[in-house]
């Protein structure tokens, strides 16, 4: 185990992390309770820009499957504000042999309020996905601040030591941690999100801040929280998975792309990032001002907002969750252009086979396959990838974190695996791969192209699945289960063209891929799977569970 220690804090005095400030007023708050705000931080908190975070939600898309999850970025920065204080003032009072100085507690806290003010609309649909330039806005405040402080402020959003390698290091561990994620952004955006979409999680934030302690440099933990972050990384990665990349969600944000790429042509609304006088109208609302528009020329975007409003989704074909170390070779042949390609293959070869055509779900008569398929553009499919980890990405952040015990305050280590859970990932990353049709009439075009692609990935493979000469352009698997799809639903309630692709058993066996043949379901079929059990089958049901009892007695 690694080991630090700081000697000349080892007779340092216990100090209460009371502090006493100035507060102009308070802000009551569901997971802090009573946030006190100083008229320092009411400056910066009342001034448009700040204001302004009021309208981007929080999470994105994500209050369109959760409705709770409708937070702002304007509650979020508080508290990572108070946070921030929280721990710089809880160091400052307790290891005094820091030097920490109210200046310093004063800028880490003013970092914490205004990390987010960057956030365009729907926080990172416009920032990861709409618009990926990175820019420096400047407004006039006239709020008083030294340039030094303002550079100070600058790297601890940034999480940067470098830019002011004059200030003290351990300060950068706050709310901008690189060096294991555990931060107080972090600490804030996982209680909140979990609490606002109804799955609070439960452990005190105000004791693992005052357990935080210096040590080398960086900022430790007592030992016996470690079980405690532990769970904080592991939530993490769980609202990424089953929150933040929710297929829905994730629809949606492709549909708000597109339709703000075709509203942009005519407002010019992505010049505003330009301007810091515009950028503070660059928020959520803009779908609203884009909708009650009564120019002819937004009505392609007014008509991809509207079928959000009606829930017409872009749909979900298929999914895959991909191993971190495959992500590269699924990202390389896993593309819009080759499901497009693989689709109309398969449509060409059933033609000249033979094979019936596609049958329209709208009507009785069919059309040509091979009609259909010219139709499906690269445009109408999209794949997506979602990485979703711990917070170090595929390394355990438990690694990267120190703590101490009461007996050696001034000496620090990595936890055992046994001190907090021997249950471990091997790899603490995978990627989600989601493929989507933009027009529901391509659903089984593009569910066949996208698993056409896996079958001639997994032909790729040796039998053995021992890794084959990646240089010559083969795929290496070392598992053949790893190229296997999921068993998803079967889109029988949809109106989707029908597409057969012929495999014999032996085929699918050993490569554990099972394909599914859309059809549509018979009236009969329906009647059947929903009828009521009768007053017959509930006696006989009692009377074989009643038989059970006795014999198990």
């Amino acid at each position: 185990m690694a080991r630090s220690s700081s000697p000349e804090f080892d007779d340092e005095a216990d100090h209460s992390d009371d502090e006493e400030i100035n507060i102009d007023r308070l802000i009551k708050d569901p997971i802090h309770d009573h946030i006190p705000i100083s008229p320092t931080l009411s400056r910066f908190i009342d001034t448009r820009q700040f204001q302004r975070l009021r309208s981007i939600k929080q999470l994105g898309t994500t209050s369109y499957v959760w409705p709770g999850a409708s937070h702002s970025r304007f509650e979020h920065c508080i508290g990572v504000a108070y946070l921030a204080r929280l721990m710089a003032s809880h160091l400052k009072n307790n290891q005094p042999k820091l030097k920490i100085t109210d200046r310093d507690v004063d800028c880490v806290e003013i970092a914490g309020l205004c990390h987010d003010l960057g956030h365009g609309p729907w926080s990172h649909v416009w920032d990861g996905m709409f618009y990926t330039g990175r820019l420096e806005r400047k407004g006039k405040n006239e709020i008083p601040m030294p340039v030094e402080d303002q550079a100070f402020v600058k790297a601890l959003i940034a999480g940067d030591h470098s830019r002011t390698p004059s200030e003290k290091p351990f300060l950068f561990d706050i709310v901008a941690n690189k060096r294991n994620g555990l931060d107080v952004d972090k600490l804030d955006y996982i209680t909140r999100d979990s609490h606002m979409i109804g799955d609070p999680i439960s452990f005190s934030l105000v004791r693992l801040v005052h357990s935080a302690r210096v040590i080398g440099d960086e900022i430790t933990y007592e030992i016996k929280n470690a079980n405690h972050i532990y769970e904080i990384c592991y939530n993490r990665f769980k609202l990424h998975k089953t929150v933040y990349n929710h297929k829905s969600a994730k629809a949606i944000e492709y549909m708000i792309i597109d339709a703000l790429l075709l509203a942009n042509e005519v407002l010019h609304f992505a010049e505003d990032v330009f301007n810091a006088e515009r950028y503070i109208y660059l928020t959520d609302e803009i779908m609203s001002r884009i909708e009650a528009s009564t120019d002819e020329r937004l009505k392609d975007a007014q008509a991809i907002f509207l079928r959000i409003r009606r829930r017409e989704l872009y749909r979900n074909v298929d999914f895959k969750v991909i191993e971190w170390h495959m992500r590269d070779v699924f990202k390389k042949h896993v593309t819009a252009e080759r499901i497009v390609e693989a689709a109309r293959k398969l449509v060409l070869d059933q033609s000249i086979s033979g094979a019936p055509g596609l049958e329209r779900s709208d009507s009785s008569s069919t059309i040509s396959s091979l009609e259909e398929a010219e139709a499906l553009r690269a445009e109408d499919v999209i794949v997506d990838f979602s990485a979703m980890h711990y917070g170090m990405k595929e390394k355990n952040p438990m690694d990267f974190i120190k703590f101490y015990t009461k007996r050696k305050l001034n000496e620090c280590m990595n936890a055992d695996n046994g001190v907090y859970s021997n249950l471990m990932p091997p790899v603490f990353a995978e990627v989600v791969l989601r493929v989507y049709t933009k027009k529901q009439k391509f659903y089984g075009l593009v569910q066949a192209g996208y698993r056409a692609i896996l079958a001639e990935l997994q032909a790729t493979s040796s039998p053995s699945g021992t890794q084959l000469n990646q240089s010559a352009g083969i795929l290496a698997v070392a598992d053949p289960r790893a190229l296997t799809p999921p068993i998803t639903e079967a889109p029988l309630h949809t109106k989707n063209p029908c597409l057969e692709i012929q495999a014999s058993p032996s085929d699918l066996e050993p490569l554990h891929f099972q394909i599914i043949t859309l059809r549509r379901p018979t009236q009969n079929s329906k009647k059947i799977k929903g009828r009521k059990r009768s007053r017959e089958d509930m006696i006989l049901t009692n009377s074989s569970t009643a038989n059970k009892k006795r014999k198990a007695s």
